[in-house]
């Protein structure tokens, strides 16, 4: 007899992508198809679908006689992924300063201003500084110039969870030390949008998107980060 569960197949596949991308499941970690019945009080067949299609989209690796096992992250692929951005948003924000109105700066400058309350929690309540809120403010400014340029199709499909990029950036968040540099960048941000610099976007975008690179260095390359990414040896996935 079928179980009876209040989820769907599309519900629970957002669920465990959410989770995966947001390092809640860890890389190497094994997904017990038994376990993920419990869980969602349902039977092996959606189970299996869902595990299906999270592996064509990168996220897990389904290994026969050993089961399905979380995915490290392609440093190379979030490489490209960072280099896909930078191209995509150095023309968008060129279009955004060409025709933004004073009530789109006002809007740059609330959200920088949400950022700046959540950053703040960092030196002054560590423990309700949420990874996942800075985020989600960080990229709603970057958004706005999406938004006012007509290009939000571009935004979604540029910030969908995605199994290498996703999961490093926040990689990059994870003990807060890049808090600092991106304040540092959104307030600089603010006054190429309000000067109209266009010569400055490239370079100080580059800087900003490949912050992560920047700030972990040889780092990535340590027994605290190898946990997380692919092994040097592995082919790229297509």
């Amino acid at each position: 007899m079928e179980m009876e569960s209040n989820f769907t197949c599309d519900e629970i596949y957002n669920i465990l992508e959410k989770e995966i991308a947001q390092l809640e499941i860890m890389p190497g970690e094994v997904l017990s198809e038994n376990s993920l019945c419990r869980r969602f009080h349902i039977s092996r067949t959606p189970i299996r679908s869902v595990l299906q299609r999270l592996q064509q989209n990168g996220f897990v690796q389904i290994v026969p006689y050993k089961g399905t096992i979380v995915t490290g992250i392609n440093l190379k692929l979030a490489n490209q992924w960072i280099f896909q951005r930078l191209a995509v948003e150095c023309m968008v924000l060129r279009d955004f300063i060409a025709i933004c109105t004073p009530t789109d700066v006002a809007r740059v400058h609330y959200t920088q201003g949400l950022l700046q309350k959540i950053a703040d929690k960092l030196s002054k309540a560590p423990e309700h500084f949420d990874i996942n809120e800075f985020l989600h403010v960080d990229l709603s400014m970057h958004k706005i110039w999406f938004q006012a340029t007509d290009k939000l199709y571009l935004w979604e499909n540029l910030t969908r969870p995605q199994a290498d990029y996703s999961r490093f950036i926040r990689l990059d968040i994870v003990k807060g030390r890049n808090v600092p540099d991106v304040m540092k960048e959104h307030r600089e941000l603010i006054e190429i949008i309000e000067a109209k610099d266009f010569p400055a976007i490239e370079p100080l975008l580059k800087h900003h998107l490949y912050g992560g690179v920047r700030r972990m260095g040889s780092e990535l390359f340590s027994d605290e980060y190898q946990r997380f990414f692919v092994a040097e040896d592995l082919p790229v996935r297509g």
